[in-house]
């Protein structure tokens, strides 16, 4: 009798040997059926993979404008004979004289299509453009991030512990900063001194990013602002 007593808790150490290795091997409950598809965490898909892109902003390559014409008398010669343009740095961050070339080269391609003499300096000018180009920070430059970043992750089963690791990935490069360019435009009669037109307009872009050079920027703006030029909202001039 104590033989076959043996010989049956042998047995059975022998079974718990076998099983027990296999019962644990298991994934917990809501694992799912391995490494192909039964992450099921918040922010990960089915690879354990999180690509995480830089959403855009709207404003971006967006230009507004605003203009007004006054209704004095002497606006009836806007777009006729010789002008000159002359500019300046406006409020905020101040914008270099190379670039500002580029806004007043702009400005006069306009002028010559609004009907003004630009070819004639020499020969008086009873109107002057006075523009003036600032800009200013929208949103900053987003901060260096390291492209990739690891989760872990534990769950206990019937049978013991399951552990995964995760990896995000995101390759997108930090979105530098988005700058708003503004250019102000008014149309002075020289002899009075007083303001016949005015207006500015403003494009929203990333800075140092290449598909907005300088001159891009100064040609959309100023076709903007010069469009159906002398047409605006009028104002009556105080004095």
């Amino acid at each position: 009798m104590n033989t076959l007593k043996a010989a049956v808790i042998a047995g059975s150490a022998a079974m718990t040997l076998i099983v027990a290795p296999n019962a644990n091997a298991q994934w917990g409950p809501g694992w799912g059926g391995g490494w192909g598809g039964g992450w099921n965490r918040p922010g990960w898909n089915d690879r354990g993979f999180d690509s995480r892109r830089s959403v855009g902003d709207g404003r971006e390559g967006h230009v507004e404008v605003t203009r007004f014409v006054s209704t004095d008398p002497a606006a009836a010669e806007l777009g006729h004979g010789p002008v000159s343009v002359t500019s300046e740095s406006g409020d905020g961050p101040w914008v270099e004289v190379s670039a500002r070339r580029a806004y007043e080269a702009a400005i006069i391609d306009s002028l010559v299509h609004a009907g003004y003499d630009t070819l004639h300096p020499d020969v008086p000018q009873p109107q002057v453009v006075k523009l003036k180009i600032s800009r200013q920070v929208l949103v900053p430059a987003e901060e260096k991030r390291s492209p990739v970043s690891g989760t872990a992750a534990m769950e206990v089963g019937t049978y013991g512990q399951s552990y995964g690791l995760g990896i995000n990935v995101d390759l997108t490069k930090p979105r530098s900063a988005l700058v708003s360019t503004r250019l102000d435009a008014q149309i002075v009669d020289r002899a009075s001194g007083k303001v016949l037109w005015e207006g500015y307009a403003t494009i929203a872009t990333r800075e140092g990013d290449d598909k907005w050079p300088e001159g891009l920027v100064a040609t959309k703006l100023a076709s903007a602002l010069f469009d159906n030029f002398p047409k605006a909202d009028p104002i009556t001039p105080v004095g």
